[in-house]
């Protein structure tokens, strides 16, 4: 008993210290500690188009690790970091970075939930209003006597 509990103490402590696993394949990694952190920081930044919601960093999927080659293969070329994102972007589409850029498309799909519910707001209050109820005014005299004689009968 006592055995087993230090066998499973110890393979939770590996677990704890163990960090997320990166699909880098020793063979993608460049020679140059520069232009390879300028890649990493690259693949962080791009989607995994097979993950959806992994970075090319950490997918091994094989799409993720032709986008890995290909960013590094422009990083040699002497693009800059922005280059490499806009030639990415050019082949992928806007999807493919984790953080999209900030655009009228992103504009109007952040702001358009943001324009209905004050529109909603403003349609309840417009009805709110309307159904609120009106003092009555008051009788004239020649309502108040028929209504006397209606009255009286």
């Amino acid at each position: 008993m006592r055995r087993s509990g230090t066998l499973a103490a110890i393979v939770l402590a590996f677990a704890c210290w163990s960090g997320p696993a990166l699909a880098l394949l020793p063979g993608e990694a460049l020679g140059d500690p520069a232009l390879e952190a300028r890649a990493r920081a690259l693949s962080a930044e791009l989607r995994c188009m097979v993950c959806q919601n992994q970075s090319i960093d950490l997918s091994d999927a094989d799409l993720a690790h032709d986008l890995r080659i290909l960013v590094r293969e422009r990083l040699m070329a002497g693009d800059s970091d922005q280059q490499v994102l806009d030639y990415v972007v050019s082949r992928y589409g806007e999807f493919v970075l984790l953080k999209p850029r900030f655009n009228l498309r992103n504009a109007m799909l952040w702001g358009t939930p943001l324009v209905l519910l004050f529109c909603g707001g403003l349609l309840v209050m417009v009805v709110a209003r309307a159904r609120r109820e009106v003092a009555p005014a008051a009788l004239d005299a020649d309502e108040s006597a028929a209504l006397d004689d209606i009255l009286r009968r």
